[in-house]
């Protein structure tokens, strides 16, 4: 790395290379993007299809998140997702696990919470909050139920933590998912310090290591960012909009949900080491 790359990073305060919450996009010419899924699993093969032979060697990709939630077949989209990537790190020259990169979205933030929800202040009504933004299609995946959620609630806290342990037990009943799950990061960006790839949102005013839940949730910060400018970065990138509004571009940010999930399109762009879009392909 040049000494004005280092020099970059070092005035943005980027977290350090072994903080594994981020991934670091290392010596990267170009990056693949690929938007919102929602367990749209056709959308995805077709998507994958197309990139199979558009892809570049040395080529990166980051999966903005939102794999899970509202579509019908969340268990065929991993499987889909593992797939690709064991074709991908097959060729070479990849040789490191952020070559292909996962980001953590607010359906997978809700994930993690629904199995950790013993934990929570109000079981019944974080649950219900979870089920009403898209979880219900995760957990039925899996095969949970609502309704045994709820009477275990009424049972306590211990009875609810049984029915977490089966449906973490579930996940392992299926190849690859669990470490799947296990490997999201929170953000992504390049090691000059010029790119930064996000799942929904950001809070201007904070730090990388402060954002907290602002990377699932702020949206409206994602945009005040453009205006305000965000640690020295030149680009933002989103995969997730909640107007779904599809490829948006503007001077520093870009958001490229199509709405897959929901009836829109799968989309996916290829950024030049300046964050400019040199390839596009929408499914």
């Amino acid at each position: 790395m040049s000494d004005a790359a280092q020099n970059v990073i070092q005035t943005i305060s980027l977290p350090s290379g072994t903080d594994k919450r981020f991934a670091i996009l290392r010596r990267c010419r170009r990056i693949w993007a690929i938007a919102s899924i929602h367990g749209d699993v056709e959308r995805l093969n077709a998507l994958h299809e197309t990139l199979t032979n558009r892809y570049e060697a040395g080529d990166r990709f980051v999966y903005l998140g939102n794999y899970y939630g509202y579509g019908p077949e969340i268990l065929e989209t991993v499987d889909e997702l593992l797939r690709f990537r064991r074709i991908v790190l097959a060729q070479p020259p990849y040789t490191h696990l952020d070559d292909i990169v996962y980001l953590r979205g607010r359906q997978e933030e809700m994930w993690r919470k629904m199995l950790q929800l013993q934990f929570s202040g109000d079981c019944q009504e974080i649950l219900d909050w979870m089920l009403e933004r898209g979880a219900d299609a995760t957990l039925a995946a899996y095969g949970g139920r609502a309704s045994d959620a709820r009477s275990a609630i009424m049972e306590g806290l211990l009875a609810v933590s049984r029915w977490t342990g089966q449906l973490r037990q579930a996940i392992r009943g299926h190849s690859g998912h669990n470490e799947f799950m296990t490997g999201f990061r929170r953000a992504a960006y390049t090691d000059d310090g010029a790119l930064l790839f996000v799942s929904g949102g950001l809070d201007p005013s904070k730090d990388l290591n402060d954002q907290e839940d602002g990377f699932w949730w702020n949206s409206q910060g994602f945009t005040e960012a453009a205006a305000s400018g965000y640690q020295g970065f030149t680009r933002l990138v989103r995969g997730y909009d909640p107007a779904r509004e599809g490829i948006v571009e503007h001077e520093m940010t870009l958001s490229i949900d199509g709405g897959a999930g929901f009836g829109g399109p799968l989309n996916a762009v290829c950024l030049d080491a300046t964050g400019a879009i040199v390839d596009q392909v929408s499914a």
